[in-house]
């Protein structure tokens, strides 16, 4: 009897050892590179212009961070998608990304505000790149205020900088040198946008976003929104945004 009381408190130890261990949140993710490869791996950190990714089944590699075009959760959400509900009745017209008040010629003359009672930050900004690209301001607005709250200096865990949160590889595609000067990467971040709206559909604003989160090749794999649990949230609070914001 009295081993009772030391091996209680072991096997309480173990319990609890066990319990820390599996409430611990995953740190998998699917890492997809500048050529159009990814690798699962079981965790990564960022340290400034380098990555260390942690191997499944063991082992560590460290490369450029330059290297790497975007990181996701790599998290399954095994619901069914829902439909977009601007496409769940035939009468309502789904709407575009595209900002019908620019003319698609820079020589055109301005267009008039489109958000005078916007009271986003950084709207001068926003405006150009919307008048240059043909995207709705309200979109890259939602867009910033899920991405980085509209904090110009923000850099996510992952990596991504600016308002609309660049990674490296796609800021240098995009010829953005200065992630963190607002101008630079709002430009930066509504011509992706743009690319994105050319490829997947003006009005197909779910694959855009989604596009936008876990890339192109995912959306084409999967043909829609992939199951990415970070992804489908995504998608679901920039779509909030900015549909409250073209209904009020």
């Amino acid at each position: 009897m009295r081993d009772a009381g030391p091996s209680r408190l072991r096997l309480l130890a173990l319990l609890f050892t066990f319990g820390v261990v599996a409430s611990r949140p995953c740190s998998a993710a699917l890492v997809v590179f500048e050529d159009g490869g990814h690798l699962h791996v079981v965790g990564f950190e960022v340290q400034e212009d380098r990555i260390e990714l942690e191997l499944e089944g063991g082992g560590r590699m460290g490369l450029p961070l330059s290297r790497v075009d975007r990181i996701v959760d790599d998290e399954f959400d095994p619901r069914p998608e829902e439909p977009p509900p601007a496409l769940a009745s035939r009468a309502v017209e789904a709407p575009s990304v595209r900002w019908a008040g620019v003319a698609p010629t820079p020589t055109a003359p301005a267009a008039p505000n489109p958000t005078p009672n916007s009271v986003a930050p950084f709207a001068t900004a926003i405006l150009e790149a919307a008048r240059q690209h043909r995207i709705d301001p309200r979109l890259i607005e939602a867009v910033i205020a899920v991405e980085s709250n509209f904090s110009p200096r923000a850099v996510s865990r992952k990596g991504a900088r600016g308002l609309m949160q660049l990674m490296p590889a796609t800021a240098r595609r995009l010829n953005v040198t200065r992630p963190f000067d607002p101008k630079e990467n709002v430009r930066g971040g509504t011509a992706y946008l743009s690319e994105l709206a050319d490829r997947f559909g003006h009005t197909e604003v779910d694959l855009i976003l989604a596009a936008y989160n876990a890339g192109e090749g995912a959306v084409e794999r999967y043909g829609g929104v992939p199951p990415y649990r970070e992804t489908r949230e995504y998608v679901k609070r920039v779509r909030a945004i900015w549909d409250r914001a073209r209904s009020g």
